[in-house]
């Protein structure tokens, strides 16, 4: 993607794919919404190959999604933190993880539960003002005025 042109442009979709928009990246956040910190720990669950895993760590600390935050001096080690941004795009990648269930998943697949229930957990975008899914709306995309 040509993030000189679509990182700073009027579509939030490609601004934010920009910054997220590769299979690593979206893992990496999985992994960290579900407490992974380290880098030994996401290399493990993921499977990346260390190089890769650098350049995706280093790439969504410059977006602002995680915070690097040094938990040892000696050896120097950091840990990767979600930020606040980091944290709001877990319900986009809950969405998108629900949508991949729905159409792919032939086979059994991990699903959402709430913690303290173990009540599974089904993840739809709605409208803040109406509660109404955004599936179920008839909608448009309005470019911003001149």
């Amino acid at each position: 993607m040509d993030t000189e042109k679509y990182g700073d442009g009027p579509c939030p979709i490609a601004r934010g794919l920009c910054r997220v928009g590769d299979a690593w990246s979206m893992m990496i956040l999985r992994d960290a919404g579900s407490g992974a910190t380290r880098f030994d720990q996401f290399q493990k669950n993921l499977g990346i190959a260390p190089n890769i895993l650098t350049r995706r760590l280093a790439a969504l600390t410059e977006a602002g999604l995680l915070e690097r935050r040094r938990y040892s001096a000696h050896p120097p080690r950091d840990e990767y933190v979600l930020t606040e941004t980091g944290r709001d795009f877990l319900p986009v990648l809950f969405a998108f993880g629900a949508w991949g269930g729905k159409h792919f998943g032939d086979a059994p697949v991990s699903h959402l539960v709430e913690a303290v229930s173990g009540a599974a957990i089904d993840p739809v975008v709605v409208d803040r003002a109406t509660g109404l899914p955004l599936a179920e709306m008839a909608l448009r995309i309005e470019q911003p005025a001149s």
